[in-house]
């Protein structure tokens, strides 16, 4: 049974696939080269992933990033469309759904929507619910920079709060377009903020995302 995770990892490569190695992305400073190595890396190298986290194995993950963006391009879209090895702890369903699904469909957009041609796209409900509940559990956790009070919105009136605090920007949008703008793409974002005009210009600057 497809998964969430599964169907966005298919739509990342072929994505990436199209686009080519040297097209930009939304990722500040990354080529769709660059953004393939990153995923490659994040499940395959274990011991170098941690350097997006912690920066004591920062020059392994640079050393990582490195090697994995001279491999041929191709060879990075087939590792991204087959997964991560068996005994990857993305291997199991759960982990890869719970890990994978927002990941993937973050990257996608960063592709998708640096290219001057792009249109929105449809998220089906079901999608729709499940990243409302990942933003759910980790709203606090991309919030958690933000200058301001944060509340997230869907347009049908349930609400999270991202930021306790004053002024507080309220910011309204489908789950899709709210799960871009906590990850750090407010300026792609499809969504209306509500607030204080100097709350809202700061907010729309800070580096929010994990």
């Amino acid at each position: 049974m497809s998964t969430h995770a599964k169907r966005e990892r298919l739509l990342l490569a072929d994505l990436l696939e199209a686009a080519g190695p040297e097209a930009p992305t939304l990722c500040a400073g990354w080529t769709c080269r660059e953004l393939a190595a990153h995923v490659v890396v994040r499940e395959r190298r274990p011991d170098a992933a941690g350097g997006l986290l912690l920066n004591v194995l920062k020059a392994r993950l640079d050393k990582a990033m490195e090697e994995y963006t001279a491999k041929p391009y191709e060879e990075l879209i087939q590792l991204i469309r087959t997964g991560p090895p068996r005994m990857s702890v993305y291997a199991l369903k759960q982990i890869d759904e719970a890990a994978n699904a927002v990941e993937f469909y973050v990257h996608a957009e960063d592709v998708r929507r640096a290219q001057p041609d792009w249109s929105p796209r449809d998220v089906d409900p079901v999608f729709s619910d499940a990243l409302w509940s990942r933003l759910e559990k980790l709203a606090r956790l991309t919030g958690r920079r933000s200058p301001v009070g944060l509340v997230l919105r869907r347009p049908d009136g349930r609400t999270v709060v991202a930021r306790k605090g004053a002024p507080v920007v309220t910011v309204t949008g489908e789950p899709a377009e709210l799960t871009l703008f906590c990850f750090g793409r407010q300026a792609a974002a499809s969504v209306s903020l509500d607030g204080d005009s100097s709350a809202v210009a700061k907010l729309t600057v800070a580096e929010l995302g994990l």
